[in-house]
């Protein structure tokens, strides 16, 4: 069983003050950056930054379901973690001025499954998590530059 990690990221035509409010936006703007990989997207605490609670399904595969429950923290501003209680991923956003853009780095990192199927997943699942992640910062692009 190996650490497995998945980076994107992505510099967005936008101060990064204004990126890092929409990254930290999980009442607002997080429904609205999330691509159709995500399912059941509700918000139970919070809304904004550290404390809330969100929970979703992230259909990585047509087989492959992961029920995400997503406590957030801020340990410095600009960065923004997510933590699964439900396994081992933890999600970090990390939002940095750019000049007068912002570079946005999604990376997400959980303990791999043992064994071939480990292999696999090591192999092939960062790949389709950057896919993910790539239409996300599309989608946020488009709405930190409307």
């Amino acid at each position: 069983m190996g650490q497995v990690t998945a980076i994107a990221e992505r510099t967005i035509d936008a101060p990064a003050d204004t990126v890092r409010t929409l990254v930290a936006d999980y009442t607002d703007t997080r429904p609205k950056i999330l691509t159709e990989a995500y399912r059941d997207y509700a918000v139970s605490d919070g809304g904004t930054g550290a404390g809330t609670v969100a929970t979703w399904k992230l259909q990585a595969t047509s087989k492959r379901v992961r029920d995400v429950a997503a406590t957030v923290t801020e340990p410095k501003p600009g960065t923004i973690v997510e933590t699964d209680a439900n396994s081992s991923m933890v999600t970090t956003w990390t939002v940095e001025e750019a000049g007068d853009k912002s570079t946005v780095r999604i990376e997400t990192t959980w303990q791999g499954a043992g064994g071939i199927g480990g292999f696999f997943e090591k192999t092939f699942a960062p790949a389709g998590l950057k896919r993910i992640y790539d239409g996300v910062l599309d989608n946020l692009e488009k709405v930190a530059t409307a």
